[in-house]
């Protein structure tokens, strides 16, 4: 019997395709960077089905490729070498959710709107929240350690695991899946697999920490003058509200003329353009005085000069109409047409630094390339993209993406930054690892490697570099 057939039969005829129209989706990422082939789509149903699928590959030596949502950005999860590819979708089960302990035990293939909907059901928050929440998995999530909007108040996915359940390469099932929120009983194996991009083991479920549901929110966009006035508008309100901001997301005047421009639905609240905002949110208790100490800070920096206008949500559906602004900017620069993207980190206070060096640094570059840096300017990490200079420019400015990446990647490492603060490293910066990690740190990743897969199967030629010395 085949290799593939052996497959089959692991699954059953539920849990197999090999027609091409159903796994077409399945072989390109969202931004059509990364396209890929494979001879057989698995959709095991069951833990135990993922252990015979890598006890199978394990033996034959079968490449294979795991998939969540498929909404990654550095083509992590799509088969580029003809591999087997093993979607998650069919682990769809919520196993447990005690309310008590504020846990969720789920598997792997339950979308993040998914886990967040069975907290929010129990009056519990789980705070990881992406714009892509109803599509990406949880999963995938964790494979790729995602961050999302409230990584200022919440922490990375990693602050959000309590434990795993993994199958490792060889077939045999790690159940770390404890509700513990100490346990000091050796080494933490669960977080080698975290931000591992399948790499080291495929993921089958997870329990997680969950929080009390906050019972008052406000958000507000301010207009700001530069990123050095919003850095310290951040310290002003971080100290006002006592640490209870969740969110602040820096955007450019260009970002917000972009969504108004292409998302249905969606205005400038403001009177007057300004060259960057701020969306900020703090959360809390209602009778902690939140919404009074966040209007006083806010009101306060814009008598002193540090911000501009603003208006703060007076409802639930004007939070969520400011909301939009911010979470429909990877689309409607989608729309615009080309863009390069950059998923970086520095310091928070190095940030105005940064940009005022990088920017132009690009468009010596690529003149009149467009800067669209946005992102989570409380936590450090910018999605430091630009758009193509005009409409029909596509061809000729994508052709200058390795161009311009080395340029943003070394300016990264000059403010002891970081190339991948919460996308991963994939397909698309593995080659880059060498360059900015040391010979010691790549071996390490190499010797685990080596140790959880050494046979090479997982995800191969992805986020782990092969021996190259520079």
């Amino acid at each position: 019997m085949s290799t593939l057939d052996r497959l089959k039969d692991a699954v059953g005829a539920r849990g197999f395709t090999q027609d091409p129209a159903q796994i077409a989706p399945h072989l390109e990422e969202w931004r059509s960077k990364y396209r890929g082939t494979t001879p057989l789509l698995l959709k095991p149903a069951t833990t135990a089905e993922v252990s015979a699928i890598l006890s199978i590959c394990h033996q034959t030596r079968t490449p294979i490729v795991t998939q969540g949502g498929n909404t990654g950005l550095v083509g992590g999860q799509i088969p580029l070498h003809g591999e087997v590819l093993l979607s998650t979708s069919r682990l769809s089960k919520v196993r447990a959710l005690d309310a008590s302990g504020m846990t969720l035990t789920a598997e792997a293939g339950v979308t993040l709107a998914g886990v967040r909907q069975a907290a929010a059901e129990k009056d519990l928050l789980f705070p990881l929240s992406l714009a892509s929440e109803g599509s990406c998995t949880i999963g995938g999530n964790i494979a790729t350690n995602a961050g999302g909007t409230h990584v200022l108040r919440y922490g990375m996915t990693r602050a959000l695991v309590l434990g795993l359940e993994v199958v490792q390469a060889n077939g045999v099932v790690l159940d770390m899946l404890r509700a513990l929120h100490k346990d000091n009983t050796g080494y933490d194996i669960k977080q080698l697999f975290i931000g591992s991009e399948g790499t080291l083991g495929v993921i089958t479920a997870a329990t997680l920490r969950l929080f009390p549901m906050p019972d008052a929110a406000v958000v507000g966009l301010v207009a700001m003058p530069s990123p050095d006035a919003a850095v310290t508008l951040l310290g002003r309100m971080q100290a006002a509200t006592g640490g209870m901001l969740s969110a602040f997301e820096l955007m450019p005047r260009l970002a917000l003329e972009l969504v108004t421009r292409h998302i249905a639905g969606t205005r400038d609240p403001l009177a007057e353009p300004a060259p960057w905002y701020v969306l900020m949110e703090a959360t809390g208790g209602r009778d902690t005085g939140l919404a009074a100490s966040f209007e006083t800070a806010l009101g306060a920096a814009i008598e002193d000069g540090i911000a501009g206008n603003a208006v703060v949500a007076t409802s639930q559906a004007q939070a969520a109409e400011l909301w939009k602004l911010r979470e429909s900017i990877s689309e409607a620069q989608k729309r615009e047409g080309a863009s390069i993207k950059h998923d970086i980190s520095v310091p928070v206070a190095a940030i105005p630094a940064f940009l005022k060096k990088a920017v132009p640094a690009v468009q010596a570059i690529v003149p009149g390339a467009r800067p669209v840096s946005f992102g989570h300017l409380g936590d450090g990490n910018l999605h430091f993209n630009f758009n193509a200079p005009r409409a029909g420019d596509d061809p000729a400015f994508l052709a200058q993406w390795d161009e311009v990446q080395l340029c943003v990647h070394d300016l990264v490492k000059e403010f002891a930054g970081s190339i991948s603060a919460e996308h991963g490293i994939g397909a698309m910066k593995v080659s880059s690892l060498p360059r900015y990690k040391s010979h010691a740190e790549l071996d390490a990743m190499r010797a685990l490697k080596a140790a959880f897969d050494p046979a090479g199967i997982l995800n191969p030629g992805k986020t782990v570099p092969p021996v190259v010395r520079l």
